[in-house]
C-alpha cells in the first residue's frame, strides 16, 4: 500500500515483564504468621507494535528494526509502503485494510472521532457500539474506494471515484509547483477558497431563496479565474481545490450511505492522515449533504489500518482476533504526535515516527449483560477534553503526586540497587505524557481521570514496578484480619436497624483507606494507627451529600435479592472489615453474593488472587462465609481490570457467565475511582447502589460537599412503559 511519503511495519513480540504473586502460606503452624508471601515473577505476554516512517529515512526503520528486534521473540514482521517493496509480500490491500478496521474498532474504546474545527473540544471520541457492523469505509488513496462492511469476513467495494487525493497532489503540484503533500495542506490551511471560487452571490447578488441555496455556497469551483485577470495566491488555489475535491468525495458517500441505509460512515487513506484541515472540509461536506443526519467519523489510528490488517492475515494461524486486546498507553505516541522515545537528531531525520503498541490481555472482555443500554453507556462521568478547569486540576493533581508515587516504587524495591534508576525513568516517562496531554488532551482519545491512572499504571509496568502497594496491602490485610471477628460480634448485638445502618457506615468507613487519594495517604503516612473507627468519625453525618439511604432500607424490609455482584475496593480495612460484615448480612437474608475484583494490581486494590486469600481465611473464623462459599452461594470472580477504575463494558467473559446465570438482580459498586469517577451516571437493568466516600476536597467542592462528603446512591431502573 503505497501512502504518499509513508512506510508503516507490524510486528509482534513477546515481552517479559514482572508481575506481583501472592502465595498462601501453609497456616496449620501459627495464626500470627504473614497471611502469604508476595514474589515477583517474570511473565511473557504478547504484544503488537505498529510503527510509521516516513519512506525517505528508510534507513532509520532498518535501524529500528535492528535495535528493537534482537533478543525479542518476534513471530511476524509485516511492511506496507514503496519503501519495502523488495523487503517483504504485499497484501491485498483492501482485505488489510478493513481487519485493521474491525480490530481498531473491537479493541480501542473511543477510537472513532467527531472533528468540530471552531467547538472548545476539536475532537468529540465516540462511544463504540458493541456490534461494529455494518459501516461504510471511505477510503481516500490517491481515488476513492468506498467500501461497505456486513461482517469480519464480508465486504464490498460497492463505488469510488478517480478524483481523490492523487489528483489534490497532482493538480495542486501543477497549480502551485509545491510537491510534498504536506506543504500543499499547509498552503491550503492558510488559502481563503472566496478569492478563486465563485459563490452563489457572486451570481445572485445574496442567497437563492426559492432553492434554498445560501448566499456564501460554492456555486462553481475555481469559476472566478476564467473571468479575473488577477493572479492567485498559492493558498487560495489550494484551498479552492481541497474544497473541491472533498465536496465530491463528501456527496458521494453521503449518497452511499443512503442507498444502502448506513449511518456509520468512517473516513481514512492517505488524503486524511489526521489533518485539520482535511477533516474539517470532508465534515463540512458530509453535514451539507445530509442535513446533520450522518456524521463523518475519523479514526485515532487511521494511518495504521492497512498495516495491522496485513499483520492479522499474516498471523492467522495464531488467530489474533480469537483474543481482546488493549493499547499501551507508555508505548504509544498518540494521535497527532512525534514520539518521545527518539533522540532530536533521529527525530529531525525520520520526519513523521508514530507508534502503536497493543498487549493481548489474559481474558477475553465483554459487556456487562446488566447495562440497560450497551450502545449509549459512558463509563466515564468527566471527559476532561471538553471541560479546562477540571483538565488543568487533575493534570496538576496528578503530576504532584509523582514525587509519592516515585517514592512507593522505590520503597516496594528496597533490595534491588537499579530500583531508584527505573523509578526515575518512570518519572520522566510519565510526566512527559502528562506534558504532552496538556497541549494535546485528545493524544490518547478520551481524556480522564481513568485514562490519567491507567497510564500510570501502564508506565509503573513498563518500568517493572508491577505492584508498588503490595507490601501495604499485605500488612494492613494481616492488621484488619485480627479485627474482622470483633466487629461481626458488636454488629450481631445490634438491633435490624441499627444493625444495617452500622454495616453502611463500616462499608463507607472502609473506603477511606485508599492510598489513591492524596488526603488520605498524607494520613496514612502520618500515623500509621489511624483505623477503622477514626474513619468512621470522618465520614459526614447524614443527610449524605446523596443520601438514598432510606430507600435502600425500605427495599431491605422486602424480600431478598437472587443474587448480588460487588465490584469491590480497597485492601485491607476496605475489604475486611466493611465489604465481608456487609456481604455477610446479605448471605445470612439469603442472597447469592459475587465478589468480583481485580485480575492485576492498581494502586492498593484487592486483587483476585489476594481475595481468595483473605476469604480462605476469613472462612475459617467465620461460619456464615464458610457454609456460603462451601455451597457456593459467595463465588470470587475475576473482574478482567487493572485499573482503579471500572468500565462496564470491558468484563471478563466469565464474570458476564456467572452474572448470566445466577440472575443477578443487585449491582453494587464501591469507592471513588469505580462509583464517582466512572459509572456514576451509567444505567443498569437491575437494582445498583453506587457507594463511596469522596476523598478528594477539589472534587467534593464540585459535588457541592466538602472532603468525605458519602455517596450513597440506590437506583431502581424505571420500568418500562406496557
Amino acid at each position: 500500500m503505497r501512502c504518499g511519503s509513508l512506510t508503516k511495519l507490524a510486528y509482534y513480540s513477546t515481552v517479559q515483564h514482572k508481575v506481583a504473586k501472592v502465595r498462601s502460606f501453609d497456616h496449620s503452624a501459627k495464626v500470627s504468621d504473614p497471611l502469604y508471601e508476595i514474589s515477583v515473577q517474570e511473565e511473557i505476554t504478547a504484544r503488537l507494535h505498529f510503527i510509521k516512517f516516513e519512506n525517505a529515512y528508510i534507513e532509520t526503520c532498518l535501524d529500528f528494526i535492528k535495535d528493537h528486534l534482537v533478543n525479542t521473540e518476534t513471530k511476524v514482521i509485516k511492511a506496507t509502503g514503496g519503501g519495502f517493496k523488495d523487503l517483504v509480500d504485499k497484501e491485498d490491500e483492501m482485505t488489510c485494510l478493513i481487519k485493521g478496521c474491525n480490530f481498531v474498532l473491537k479493541n480501542i474504546p473511543h477510537e472513532a472521532f467527531v472533528y468540530a474545527k471552531h467547538a472548545d473540544s476539536e475532537f468529540r471520541f465516540q462511544n463504540t457500539h458493541p456490534d461494529i457492523f455494518p459501516y461504510l469505509l471511505i477510503n481516500i488513496g490517491s481515488g476513492v474506494s468506498i467500501v461497505k462492511v456486513e461482517a469480519e469476513d464480508k465486504f464490498e467495494r460497492i463505488g469510488g471515484s478517480s478524483i481523490g487525493g492523487g489528483t489534490f497532489w497532482g493538480l495542486g503540484a501543477l497549480l502551485t509547483k509545491t510537491k510534498r503533500f504536506d506543504e500543499l495542506l499547509q498552503l491550503a490551511s492558510k488559502g481563503q477558497h472566496t478569492n478563486v471560487d465563485m459563490l452563489v452571490k457572486d451570481i445572485y447578488g445574496g442567497a437563492y431563496g426559492s432553492l434554498g441555496l445560501t448566499g456564501d455556497l460554492i456555486a462553481s469551483s475555481f469559476g472566478k479565474s476564467a473571468t479575473t485577470d488577477k493572479e492567485f495566491s498559492k493558498e487560495d488555489m489550494a484551498k479552492s481545490l481541497l474544497h473541491m475535491i472533498s465536496n465530491d468525495i463528501g456527496q458521494l458517500a453521503c449518497l452511499y450511505a443512503k442507498l444502502h441505509n448506513l449511518t456509520r460512515v468512517y473516513f481514512g487513506g492517505f488524503f486524511i492522515r489526521g489533518h485539520p484541515v482535511t477533516m474539517h472540509t470532508i465534515t463540512y461536506s458530509i453535514n451539507f449533504f445530509t442535513k446533520g443526519e450522518v456524521q463523518a467519523l475519523f479514526l485515532r489510528h487511521e494511518g495504521y489500518l492497512g498495516a495491522i490488517g496485513a499483520f492479522l492475515k499474516g498471523a492467522e494461524e495464531d488467530n489474533p482476533n480469537q483474543y481482546s486486546w488493549g493499547e499501551n498507553y507508555a508505548g504509544s505516541s498518540g494521535l497527532m504526535s512525534v514520539s518521545p522515545e527518539l533522540n532530536p537528531v533521529q527525530r529531525a531525520r525520520s520526519g513523521t515516527f508514530d507508534m502503536l503498541e497493543m498487549d493481548r490481555l489474559e481474558r477475553q472482555l465483554v459487556n456487562l449483560p446488566l447495562l440497560q443500554d450497551p450502545t449509549s453507556y459512558i463509563p466515564d462521568t468527566v471527559e476532561l477534553t471538553e471541560d479546562a478547569l477540571a483538565r488543568e486540576y487533575w493534570l496538576y493533581c496528578f503530576e504532584e503526586a509523582l514525587d509519592g508515587v516515585v517514592k512507593r516504587a522505590i520503597a516496594s524495591q528496597k533490595d534491588q540497587p537499579v530500583a531508584v534508576e527505573r523509578a526515575e525513568k518512570f518519572r520522566q516517562k510519565y510526566r512527559h505524557k502528562l506534558q504532552t496531554l496538556r497541549h494535546q488532551p485528545f493524544a490518547y482519545g478520551s481524556l480522564t481521570v481513568r485514562s490519567l491512572l491507567d497510564t500510570r499504571e501502564h508506565c509503573l509496568n513498563e518500568f517493572n514496578f508491577p505492584d508498588p502497594y503490595s507490601k501495604i496491602k499485605q500488612k494492613e490485610n494481616d492488621m484488619a484480619l485480627k479485627y474482622y471477628l470483633k466487629v461481626v460480634k458488636s454488629v450481631e448485638e445490634l438491633s435490624w436497624e441499627q444493625r444495617q445502618f452500622t454495616l453502611a457506615k463500616g462499608l463507607l468507613a472502609g473506603n477511606v483507606f485508599d492510598w489513591g487519594a492524596k488526603a488520605v495517604s498524607d494520613v496514612l503516612e502520618s500515623d500509621p494507627e489511624f483505623g477503622f473507627e477514626q474513619a468512621k468519625q470522618q465520614l459526614q453525618e447524614r443527610p449524605w451529600l446523596v443520601d438514598a439511604y432510606n430507600q435502600w432500607i425500605e427495599r431491605l424490609k422486602g424480600p431478598p435479592h437472587k443474587c448480588a455482584l460487588f465490584f469491590v475496593d480497597n485492601s485491607g480495612i476496605d475489604i475486611i472489615l466493611g465489604v465481608f460484615p456487609f456481604i455477610r448480612e446479605l448471605l445470612i437474608r439469603g442472597t447469592e453474593v459475587v465478589l468480583a475484583s481485580n485480575s492485576g494490581p492498581a494502586l492498593n486494590d484487592v486483587t483476585n488472587s489476594e481475595l481468595q486469600i483473605l476469604t480462605e481465611r476469613i472462612a475459617a473464623m467465620d461460619p456464615v462465609i464458610h457454609t456460603a462459599l462451601k455451597e457456593d452461594r459467595l463465588a470470587l470472580v475475576q473482574n478482567g481490570s487493572s485499573s482503579p477504575c471500572l468500565d462496564l463494558s470491558r468484563l471478563d467473559k466469565v464474570l458476564a457467565t456467572v452474572v448470566r446465570e445466577r440472575g443477578t438482580d443487585l449491582v453494587i459498586i464501591e469507592g471513588m475511582g469505580r462509583a464517582i469517577h466512572t459509572n456514576y451516571y451509567a444505567m443498569l437493568s437491575c437494582e445498583s447502589l453506587k457507594l463511596a466516600v469522596i476523598k478528594n476536597s477539589w472534587l467534593a467542592e464540585r459535588l457541592g460537599g466538602k472532603i468525605f462528603s458519602v455517596v450513597f446512591k440506590y437506583e431502581v431502573p424505571s420500568k418500562p412503559p406496557s
